[in-house]
């Protein structure tokens, strides 16, 4: 017999590190317009080609070409930019609010805003988001207030959730905007539970599940997408792959040699891969999805690609992991200066709009921080009431627990 000859582990590694710029020929780029659009009630089989493309609609010249291009009007346009702008210039805001030590964390959703934002837009009144902490430009999509988000950010009088979340993981059931888990790959399960309830219910509602690369490692991610296929639950499945997970790269977690779209066509669901910083792709590629769930075809798995230009939260250096100045040069651009570029070309906007825009939206900002902390901060450690622990646990209130709280005189 022939000796064997030793065995090797791979292991897979960025293909930037620091002080080393990246090359991005792994994302496997196409040209904008080139990849076809399906029918909604397509078989999942034959979605596998465009799993492993690349929706795209803006091209290099700020135009929208190709089947995916939308029909939108300019109000609907402005209002996406307008999101996007107002969810950046909030994070960084609550950045300076954490080093200034009036809240404990942040995390920023810099350079993924498009997806959020155009997302929201094709949702309606009563589905429900399952999001992780990345996905706020949803709630800013749907006018939720922010001086809510700061005071749950500052844990203060005002909380409305009265302390008991980490900063950044907000709920609003009226926004159909489900608790933030800080457990990863939840929200997979609970969104496709959420729409087979809503299947069985017979309702119109639909769920919309999010998680981003290095979680698809978990397995709840996996036992989703097996509910969501033999079920075909009314859901979008969405995989934000933002290149990096805490600080390791989206390879880790299997991204190296196939696609994050293509699991979805393996476990049996129509999937997409898109440009996640291309606003009139996300519009287009979600609003196939929702009609897909509506009309009861079942689920879609969407990858969006994109990339997390900041670090994964305000305890994170990324620059001891990657090239410090990877995202001025990752090959799909700032999704905000590709939608107002090719408004500016539309003749629908100006850089003097622009300028106010960002003037309007920063002292918009600055409003609701300063409203927010007249409640408390950090700092100052106005709390909820101690009284709260003891509220929205039970519909009625034991008795040992009534006797507890008068001993604590609250």
């Amino acid at each position: 017999m022939s000796q064997s000859q030793p065995l090797s582990l791979h292991v897979p590694e960025p293909t930037g590190r620091p002080g080393c710029k990246t090359d991005f020929s792994y994302l496997g780029l196409n040209p904008a317009g080139v990849v076809p659009r399906p029918p909604v009630d397509v078989r999942y089989q034959d979605t596998a080609e465009i799993a492993s493309s690349l929706i795209r609609v803006l091209d290099e010249n700020d135009d929208a070409v190709g089947p995916w291009a939308p029909e939108l009007d300019k109000e609907t346009l402005l209002a996406g930019l307008r999101t996007m702008m107002k969810t950046r210039i909030f994070d960084a805001r609550m950045v300076i609010g954490q080093r200034q030590k009036k809240m404990s964390f942040y995390m920023t959703s810099l350079g993924e805003e498009a997806i959020g934002a155009a997302h929201a837009l094709a949702l309606k009144d009563g589905d429900m988001c399952f999001p992780t902490y990345r996905q706020q430009s949803l709630l800013m999509a749907r006018q939720y207030p922010m001086v809510e988000m700061i005071c749950q950010l500052l844990s203060n009088e005002r909380d409305p959730l009265k302390g008991r979340q980490l900063p950044v993981m907000y709920s609003s059931r009226k926004d159909g905007f489900f608790t933030i888990s800080g457990n990863l790959a939840t929200q997979i399960p609970q969104a496709v539970g959420w729409a087979m309830a809503s299947a069985i219910k017979g309702d119109t509602k639909i769920a919309s599940g999010w998680i981003g690369d290095g979680a698809t490692a978990e397995s709840d991610f996996h036992t989703g997408l097996t509910f969501a296929h033999v079920y075909r639950a009314p859901v979008i499945l969405n995989v934000v792959n933002n290149q990096w997970a805490i600080s390791s790269f989206q390879a880790i977690a299997g991204g190296e040699s196939v696609t994050f779209a293509a699991r979805g066509v393996g476990a049996g669901i129509a999937s997409l891969r898109v440009d996640g910083n291309d606003f009139l792709a996300v519009y287009a590629a979600s609003c196939w999805a929702v009609e897909r769930a509506r009309s009861n075809l079942g689920p879609t798995l969407i990858e969006w690609v994109t990339y997390r230009a900041g670090p994964h939260s305000t305890s994170d250096d990324p620059a001891r992991y990657r090239p410090a100045d990877e995202w001025t040069y990752f090959p799909l651009g700032d999704p905000i200066g590709r939608l107002r570029r090719h408004l500016v070309k539309k003749g629908w906007w100006s850089d003097a709009e622009q300028d106010a825009l960002q003037v309007e939206l920063e002292a918009e900002v600055l409003a609701a921080q300063k409203e927010a902390e007249q409640f408390g901060t950090l700092i100052d450690g106005r709390v909820p009431s101690a009284a709260s622990m003891f509220e929205d646990v039970y519909k009625e209130m034991p008795e040992h627990l009534r006797r507890q709280r008068q001993q604590l005189g609250v």
